[in-house]
């Protein structure tokens, strides 16, 4: 795939894949950006936004600061890149991956906190609200606990954008039933139990780029995840995640990148 082309299908916000039976498969690529706070540095935003069409942007309470947030949107609009929110439970030390209990009233405006902070660098950036994110211990919380689930979707129907979730849990179920846009996501860079759940770890280690393309074509192309006990289970994914705090994110980034491009011209 050419550098313009390739910049064509990012402004449009898909990688369109053709399958043997003609139906385009869809799907983008996203990442969660703009982690660094103050002086401490996280991921390599800027070498692994040419590679994606999805930025989901910390909004404070996981990471980042307003002087991250602010630059990482002038970095996803320079790039043609969509930008969503990507909120958190209140645990900066933990990094938004340590679980805690909170009533559904109260997380929800701790989401809609959150999105306002971002909202303020969007529209000062004249870009518009792509999606909504869970980050870490929040995404697995709303996906087995009705209330966060209900929580996450009372924020999204106030900015009516949609949420990115897994399929087959109570993202999917509840957020559809809300009426809330269910966007199913695979993760290039973690691993799925035997029942098909993600397993969310607190650091991420280096992944095989080439592994991580596999399992994309795999999820895009077939509808499929292997997982680490070899079991080949479906799975839907309309948007790839790929973490850039993964020690080998932009080698991983590029290598996704390329594998969809394939798949758009095979």
């Amino acid at each position: 795939m050419s550098v313009q082309a390739g910049r064509r299908l990012r402004h449009f916000g898909w990688y369109d894949c053709g399958n043997e039976g003609g139906e385009p498969m869809r799907a983008e690529i996203n990442c969660d950006m703009g982690e660094s706070f103050g002086l401490y540095r996280m991921g390599n935003d800027a070498e692994i936004m040419p590679h994606i069409t999805q930025a989901n942007v910390a909004c404070g309470f996981h990471a980042s600061d307003p002087g991250h947030m602010h630059q990482t949107v002038a970095l996803a609009k320079a790039h043609g890149v969509k930008v969503g929110a990507h909120v958190s439970l209140p645990d900066l030390p933990g990094f938004g991956r340590r679980e805690m209990k909170i009533e559904r009233e109260e997380m929800a405006n701790i989401i809609l906190y959150q999105i306002g902070a971002l909202s303020a660098f969007l529209k000062q950036a004249d870009v518009a609200l792509s999606h909504i994110k869970p980050h870490g211990a929040l995404y697995g919380m709303a996906a087995r606990e009705p209330h966060i689930a209900e929580a996450v979707a009372d924020a999204a129907l106030v900015y009516g954008v949609p949420v990115t979730g897994l399929s087959g849990t109570l993202h999917e179920k509840v957020y559809t039933e809300r009426g809330v846009t269910f966007l199913p996501e695979f993760f290039a860079d973690l691993d799925y139990d035997d029942k098909g759940r993600l397993i969310i770890t607190r650091e991420h280690e280096a992944v095989s780029p080439d592994l991580a393309a596999s399992r994309v074509v795999a999820a895009v192309r077939d509808r499929t995840l292997t997982t680490v006990g070899g079991k080949t289970l479906p799975v839907k994914a309309e948007t790839i995640c790929i973490h850039s705090d993964t020690p080998n994110s932009v080698e991983i980034a590029r290598a996704v990148h390329e594998a969809l491009g394939q798949l758009k011209t095979s």
